[in-house]
C-alpha cells in the first residue's frame, strides 16, 4: 500500500525524539498471524513456513519478546492454526504472549478482535505489526511509541522508488508526483481507544481498509510518518522468502 500527503517525521522531530531515548515506555502489540497466504502457493499458513529454520512468526515475535518496552503481545490466529500456534509458543519459550485469539474473515476483522483483548489495559499505546515482516528494528519501533504519544497515530513507511501511474482500462490516466508518495509497512502505533473506536466506526459504514491508519483517517484523525527500512519486507511471495534469507545472512554478518 502507498499513501500520498501524509505528516512527515522530520530529521529535527527524530533527533528530538532519539534525545529522549533513555526514558522507557510501554506499549502492547497485536500481530495478525490469521491469513492464508494464497500468494505463497504454501498449503499451509506461510507464516509457519522457515527461513533460516524456524518459523517466520517465531522470527516476528521474537523482535518484541526481546524489546524491554513490550509489556505484552496479543497472537490473532485462525482456528485451524490454534493448536499449532499455542505448540509454537510453548516451544520457543515466548513469555510477553497476553492472549491468542481467533481472527476474523478479513485482517480488519482480527485485527479488532485482537485489539478489544486489551480492552482491560488501562488505554496502552498499542503497535499493530504484519506477522510477515520479521525484520522491523528496535530502534524504529520506539520512535513510532514516543511519537504516538506526543502527536497521536504513527506508522513506518519508506518513500516510493518507482513511478507510479493511474491508468484505467489498461491505459495510463496520470502520473502521480513521486515526492508526495509513501510505501506504508507496519507496526502502526495508536492510543488503544482511538483505534478501537476507528474500528467500532468502520464496522458500522461497512468500511473494509488495507491498513489500520486508514481506518483512523476516516475518523479525521491526523497519522504522522516515521520513515521506515526498505528492509522491513512483508514476506508474501517465494521471492520474498529468498530475499528474507539474504537479509538473515547480512544480519548475522554485521
Amino acid at each position: 500500500m502507498f499513501t500520498i500527503g501524509l505528516p512527515y517525521f522530520t530529521i529535527k522531530d527524530r533527533k528530538k525524539i532519539e534525545g529522549s531515548g533513555d526514558k522507557k515506555m510501554e506499549y502492547f502489540t497485536v500481530i495478525p498471524a490469521a491469513g492464508a497466504g494464497k500468494r505463497m502457493g504454501a498449503e499451509k499458513n506461510k507464516l509457519l513456513l522457515s527461513i533460516n529454520g524456524e518459523p517466520i512468526i517465531a522470527h516476528t515475535i521474537r523482535v518484541f519478546e526481546k524489546d524491554e518496552w513490550c509489556k505484552g503481545i496479543v497472537l490473532v490466529v485462525s482456528r485451524t492454526d490454534q493448536s499449532v500456534m499455542e505448540k509454537l509458543v510453548k516451544e520457543y519459550q515466548f513469555q510477553k504472549i497476553h492472549s491468542i485469539v481467533i481472527g476474523g474473515k478479513e485482517r480488519q476483522h482480527s485485527v479488532y478482535e485482537g485489539l478489544k483483548a486489551l480492552k482491560d489495559s488501562n488505554n496502552p499505546i498499542v503497535l499493530i505489526h504484519d506477522g510477515a515482516r520479521p525484520f522491523v528494528k528496535k530502534k524504529a519501533i520506539h520512535e513510532l511509541v514516543q511519537l504516538s504519544q506526543e502527536k497521536g497515530a504513527a506508522i513506518l513507511a519508506v518513500p516510493v522508488k518507482d513511478t507510479i501511474k493511474v491508468a484505467k482500462d489498461g491505459k495510463v490516466v496520470k502520473t502521480l508526483n513521486r515526492s508526495t508518495l509513501w510505501s506504508v509497512q507496519t507496526p502502526q502505533a495508536f492510543l488503544l481507544s482511538e483505534i478501537l473506536q476507528a474500528h467500532e466506526k468502520a464496522q458500522e459504514k461497512g468500511i473494509i481498509a488495507t491498513d489500520d491508519a486508514a481506518l483512523m483517517e476516516e475518523l479525521g484523525k491526523d497519522v504522522t510518518i516515521v520513515e521506515g527500512d526498505y528492509e522491513n519486507i512483508k514476506i508474501t511471495t517465494p521471492e520474498d522468502l529468498k530475499i528474507a534469507e539474504m537479509i538473515l545472512v547480512k544480519e548475522k554478518d554485521i
